[in-house]
């Protein structure tokens, strides 16, 4: 590659939440990055309106674990009523998650989204470019190129990266240029999402979250984040069939909606717009260095609150593969692991949203009756659990299968370790782990083991209860881990640097095999083990 100026590790094309966080993390590993974004200003309205645990934990990972509890708060009981309010269904998001803290936590997306563009133009390896609409991707054998033009100027330029992510939204380009085509997996309707803050003093008597199944006006009701400590509050109204988006999206036709829950002088308007819902997911997501990411790779109804998550979880299994392409610690092979991982795991989660849009997407009142019966009746089951990953980078069994807990979220909380006491992340570090919960396990590791760890940097944790006694070893303060660990009849297991566990043994004496298949496995995905 000869006679251009510069080659960026990777380029990001689009600059909204997944752009940013990807940007992020590639930043703190110390990558060079280019930012192309075609509007001058970053999108000024919520979209999402919510994070899981999985997220959070992520982000406070990437450093941004302080400034969190200033912009979000942990999400109530999710429920959702009939038309005479009776309720058909209770989701408590509440609850304490295996990642410490709330399972979902409410959030304003242009307050969320501050703080990581914050975070991203505190490094200078980041380059960010707005105003600049990209007109064209290719690729050659060492790099990726892209074809960008200014907005006000008009000057094209070309720009090189070893790598390019399209974070650039349900329109994008990438994904024509990889020739990606996409599966409609069968849901469509168009809804007014109206967000609303109320007065300063104003308690408003409406549902914490809400979705109101009544098929005179199917209505959602939820929380909208928190900015400068004032609540915003989301509704959303479906579309009926002899309206159309152009009438709804009238201001007056918003207020007369919102009338029965909030009046004029209770609160201000901060948006209204009709959104169609839909349910796609791209059938390739890579191809060599042009890789599609967030809504350019999956769009789904709201209803589980995962739009933006199933994003993250995107960027965050690319971030660490990346590194270790980019460190030439493996070659791109890994990459292959990508969508085999990603795409069951967002479908899944795709279809858990159009189960619950199912639910409330009823106009009809004959069929919404129906409905209401099945449940009360017990003939509808409850949503499935929450998916973790099938395929990939996994650990399998003598029957080439993968058996839970592989593949599943691993447990994270507060820890006590070497005299230092904070979340398990910031005191153990991210990257590859391999936890056991004895000494004999510990004591079983072989010595050529031990080099292949030391080599690959995994880290060797022994976590112990909270009030154990023994140097070097990290207390479970929380209870997190040991009982993970008790239900799985896990003595040891290895977690990928996405926090997912890549294998587990359940004897002692089974460690240094699992060892062993974890050097076999990151071998056939391209990892230079020496």
């Amino acid at each position: 590659m000869k006679n251009h100026p510069h080659i960026y590790d990777v380029i990001n094309i689009g600059y909204g939440p997944v752009s940013e966080i990807l940007a992020l993390a590639l930043a703190k590993q110390g990558r060079s990055v280019a930012i192309f974004e075609r509007w001058e200003q970053r999108y000024p309205l919520p979209r999402a309106v919510c994070i899981d645990h999985e997220m959070y934990r992520m982000l406070s990972a990437l450093g941004l674990g302080d400034e969190l509890p200033n912009v979000s708060h942990d999400g109530p009981w999710y429920r959702w009523f009939n038309a005479d309010w009776k309720e058909l269904l209770a989701i408590d998001w509440s609850q304490e998650s295996i990642s410490g803290g709330a399972e979902v936590h409410f959030v304003h997306q242009p307050t969320l989204e501050q703080m990581f563009d914050d975070a991203v133009k505190s490094y200078s390896n980041v380059d960010i470019n707005l105003g600049w609409e990209a007109l064209e991707v290719t690729q050659k054998s060492d790099h990726a190129e892209l074809v960008a033009r200014h907005a006000k100027t008009g000057e094209t330029k070309t720009f090189y990266a070893r790598y390019i992510v399209g974070a650039d939204g349900a329109n994008s380009m990438v994904r024509d240029a990889i020739q990606s085509t996409r599966e409609d997996l069968g849901f469509e309707a168009d809804w007014l999402v109206i967000d609303v803050l109320p007065h300063e003093g104003v308690t408003l008597d409406i549902p914490t979250a809400a979705q109101y199944c009544n098929p005179i006006r199917p209505t959602t009701i939820v929380p909208a984040g928190i900015k400068d400590g004032r609540y915003f509050r989301r509704w959303e109204f479906m579309r009926l069939p002899h309206e159309t988006s152009e009438e709804l999206e009238s201001e007056e036709v918003a207020w007369k909606l919102l009338e029965k829950w909030v009046k004029r002088d209770q609160a201000t308007i901060v948006r209204h717009k009709v959104y169609k819902f839909r349910s796609l997911l791209a059938d390739k997501w890579r191809e060599g260095r042009l890789l599609i990411a967030g809504d350019a790779a999956h769009l789904m109804p709201p209803f589980m609150g995962q739009g933006m998550c199933a994003g993250l979880r995107d960027i965050w299994n690319l971030a660490w593969k990346l590194s270790l392409v980019l460190d030439g610690k493996s070659d791109d092979e890994i990459l292959d692991t990508y969508q085999p991982e990603r795409r069951p795991h967002v479908r899944n989660v795709i279809e858990m949203s159009m189960f619950l849009g199912k639910i409330i997407c009823i106009s009809d009142p004959k069929q919404a009756a129906e409905r209401d019966e099945a449940f009360f009746t017990g003939k509808v089951p409850p949503p499935p659990p929450f998916p973790h990953l099938i395929d990939g980078f996994l650990r399998r069994g003598a029957d080439g299968k993968i058996a839970d807990p592989v593949g599943m979220l691993s447990p994270h909380g507060r820890v006590l370790m070497n005299l230092q006491e904070g979340r398990y992340d910031d005191i153990v570090g991210l990257g590859f782990k391999l936890i056991v919960r004895n000494s004999q396990t510990l004591e079983a590791i072989g010595v050529s083991e031990r080099e292949c760890l030391s080599k690959l940097g995994v880290t060797t944790v022994h976590i112990v209860e909270s009030g154990t006694q023994l140097a070097s070893a990290a207390q479970d303060l929380d209870r997190k881990f040991i009982p993970f660990m008790h239900e799985h009849n896990i003595e040891a297991m290895v977690i990928r640097p996405d926090f997912y566990v890549y294998g587990v043994t359940t004897e002692s004496n089974g460690i240094n095999q699992l060892i062993n298949d974890l050097v076999q496995d990151l071998k056939k995905i391209g990892v230079k083990v020496v």
